[in-house]
């Protein structure tokens, strides 16, 4: 129990902190309404600082998915190892290629976020 509430309240913290490393892009000026020219110009400078924090948070969630995943898939796979030392070739291989599947995934989320970024 007290680990799961360590990893938890380690868990907010890391979005507390995501939160307010954040909290600039939500500093924008006042919308200027005497001229109809300025308001449009606010409207995509609220969709760019809106994509910004879309961008931090899906790269963040995505890094921070795929650290966990490689960090159990290499704990188990020395786990293994120790266990049965003959089996150390399979275990490694199989290790390999779960961890390459696991940074295609980030990579992907990169990507999307670049789409997001750029595209939309």
């Amino acid at each position: 129990m007290n680990k799961l509430l360590k990893k938890i309240l380690v868990l907010a913290g890391v979005m507390m902190l995501a939160l307010s490393l954040a909290a600039p892009a939500f500093a924008a000026d006042a919308p200027d309404t005497t001229e109809p020219a300025a308001q449009s110009d606010t409207q995509e400078g609220s969709t760019i600082g809106l994509k910004a924090i879309a961008a931090g948070i899906a790269v963040g969630i995505a890094a921070a998915g795929g650290a966990v995943g490689m960090g159990l898939a290499t704990a188990k796979s020395t786990e293994s190892i120790a266990r049965q030392p003959e089996a150390e070739g399979k275990v490694r291989t199989t290790l390999m290629l779960g961890l390459v599947f696991i940074e295609t995934a980030i990579i992907y989320a990169l990507l999307v976020v670049i789409l997001i970024i750029f595209v939309l």
